[in-house]
C-alpha cells in the first residue's frame, strides 16, 4: 500500500498520459479479438473525433487543477473531510476515498446531467455516438467537462482526499471507463459476476441504448452498486439487441462531426422519444 501511495505522490504528467493512452491501445486490441458488434466504420476517423474531445477534457481539467490542488492540500493537511472522521487503516482510507469520489464526481454528476435539461444538452454529445467503443469513454463536450471537473473539486473537499488519492482514483476511473465502453463481448457469466461490483461492458452498454427508458439507467462509472442502491439499475439479457446513439441525432452528419457536436447544446432542443424534457419550452 505504501508503494502505491508513493507512486501516486510522485507521478509525472507523462505517466498519467501514458495510463490514458495505454488503456486505449489495450482495449483497441481486445476489441479486434472479441468484438460485441462488427461496426462498419472508419475506426481511426471515429477515434480522431473522440480523441479531440478527450483533449478538450484534458485542457479543462488543467484549468481546474490549481483549485483542486489547493482544496486537496488544505483539506488533507487540516484533516477536514469524511476520510478523517475515524482513524482508518490505509487500505480502508484508499477504498473509502475512491468510493466517495466515484459517488460524487462520477455517478451523481452523471445522474444530474440526465435530470437537468441544460446539462443534458451538453451530455447529448456523449450519447450521440452510434459506434460506442473504448474511445467513447472520454467523448465529452467541453461544457460537460466543466461540470465534471467542478464535481471532482466538490468530491475532493467532501472526502478531504489528498492529491495522490485523487490521482489514483482518476487512473482507475479512466481505465475502467475505457473498459466498460469497449466494444467487447465477455462470456455472459463473467460479465454478470463483474457487474455486481464494478460496471461491466454489457451493463454500461444498456445506458447507451438510443431510446428511453434505458438511456436513464446504469449511470455508474467504477462501482455498479450505486445503480442498485438508487434504483437506476437495468438489465438487458442480450446486449447485441441494443442500438447506440440518441434518437434525435441519428444522422451521421450530426453525430459524427466536431462542429455540429460542439453546437448541439446551443441549438434548438430536440426531445428524444420518451418525452425527455419535451413538456418544457
Amino acid at each position: 500500500m505504501q508503494n502505491l501511495v508513493h507512486f501516486f505522490q510522485h507521478i509525472q504528467s507523462w505517466q498519467r498520459s501514458l495510463i490514458l493512452i495505454s488503456g486505449i491501445v489495450f482495449f483497441w486490441v481486445i476489441e479486434g479479438i472479441i468484438p460485441l458488434f462488427k461496426f462498419k466504420y472508419s475506426k481511426f476517423r471515429h477515434a480522431g473525433l473522440n480523441l479531440f474531445f478527450t483533449l478538450t477534457t484534458v485542457l479543462i481539467n488543467f484549468g481546474f487543477a490549481f483549485l483542486i490542488l489547493k482544496a486537496s492540500d488544505f483539506t488533507s493537511t487540516n484533516k477536514i473531510g469524511l476520510l478523517y472522521v475515524f482513524n482508518l487503516p490505509l487500505w480502508l482510507f484508499i477504498l473509502l476515498g475512491v468510493i466517495i469520489q466515484d459517488l460524487i464526481g462520477a455517478w451523481f454528476v452523471h445522474w444530474l446531467q440526465h435530470k437537468i435539461k441544460w446539462m443534458w444538452k451538453f451530455h447529448i454529445i456523449h450519447h450521440a455516438d452510434t459506434w460506442v467503443d473504448t474511445t467513447t469513454a472520454n467523448r465529452h463536450h467541453p461544457g460537460e467537462s466543466v461540470f465534471r471537473a467542478a464535481f471532482t473539486l466538490i468530491a475532493v473537499i467532501i472526502a478531504g482526499a489528498p492529491i495522490w488519492l485523487l490521482f489514483f482514483y482518476q487512473a482507475l476511473s479512466v481505465l475502467l471507463s475505457q473498459f466498460n465502453h469497449a466494444n467487447i463481448s465477455l462470456p455472459k457469466w463473467l460479465d454478470g459476476v463483474i457487474s455486481w461490483v464494478i460496471v461491466s461492458p454489457d451493463m454500461h452498454k444498456v445506458h447507451h441504448h438510443y431510446v428511453q427508458p434505458l438511456t436513464d439507467t446504469n449511470y455508474g462509472n467504477i462501482f455498479s452498486f450505486w445503480d442498485r442502491i438508487f434504483g437506476t439499475f437495468a438489465y438487458v439479457k442480450d446486449a447485441k439487441q441494443l442500438r447506440y446513439g440518441i434518437d434525435s441525432y441519428m444522422k451521421e452528419e450530426e453525430n459524427n462531426r466536431i462542429k455540429k457536436l460542439l453546437s448541439i447544446p446551443f441549438d434548438e432542443y430536440r426531445p428524444p422519444v420518451g418525452a425527455k424534457f419535451s413538456e418544457e419550452k
